[in-house]
């Protein structure tokens, strides 16, 4: 393989025994026997265990994001109805026999000195993710779209802990029924919809 092959395989495999296993759980040597490298080809791509960590949170970061926002521009036209369809996301992301929770939160609850880049890494995907909800409620023209942003967030995150629980669907269905009543109240804005990045790492809107 190709150097660029082999990175990509560490950090799929690693986070693959990431998520299955959790961070501390997951040794070095367990890494290399299950991607069938020596270890000192994984030195040469990470000097230590704490790299690969942040290496892998950014791929997958970057699946994450960029799979919800793919689904939800295919599933809807109105900004409003994107809104809706970020627990659609949801749903498929929990129908996966690979689900076991939020991966970030994972790692920020293994890393929890909030200095620790680990814990930050995690943070700052949250602060994209939210990033995100917040440009579809600017799209939308509510009144206030950082309010309605956190609070579609949270149903987000409430459903993710309970489903991780359940091992159910069912609580993103109810997120996305209670995001239905919330939104149905609220009026639109007045104001020129402001932009909203979340397509950048290192600019996050939270």
């Amino acid at each position: 393989m190709r150097r660029s092959e082999i990175r990509d395989h560490l950090l799929e495999t690693a986070l693959r025994l990431f998520n299955q296993h959790g961070y501390h759980a997951t040794g070095i040597d367990l890494i290399i026997a299950e991607a069938g490298i020596a270890k000192t080809t994984l030195y040469r791509h990470f000097e230590t265990k704490e790299d690969l960590i942040l290496a892998a949170l950014e791929r997958r970061d970057e699946q994450e994001r960029d799979a919800m926002r793919a689904f939800v521009e295919q599933r809807a036209t109105d900004p409003v109805e994107r809104l809706f369809a970020t627990f659609d996301f949801l749903e498929t992301w929990f129908r996966d026999e690979r689900f076991r929770g939020c991966i970030f939160v994972s790692a920020a609850g293994e890393h929890k000195d909030t200095g620790n880049p680990v814990f930050r890494a995690a943070v700052l995907h949250k602060r994209l993710a939210l990033a995100y909800f917040e440009e579809l409620a600017y799209a939308a023209r509510f009144a206030e779209p950082k309010r309605i942003a956190a609070e579609i967030n949270l149903l987000h995150e409430g459903a993710t802990a309970v489903a991780q629980m359940t091992r159910s669907i069912e609580p993103a269905r109810q997120a996305k029924r209670i995001a239905i009543r919330l939104l149905a109240g609220e009026g639109p804005s007045t104001e020129q919809a402001a932009p909203v990045s979340s397509g950048r790492r290192g600019n996050p809107s939270r």
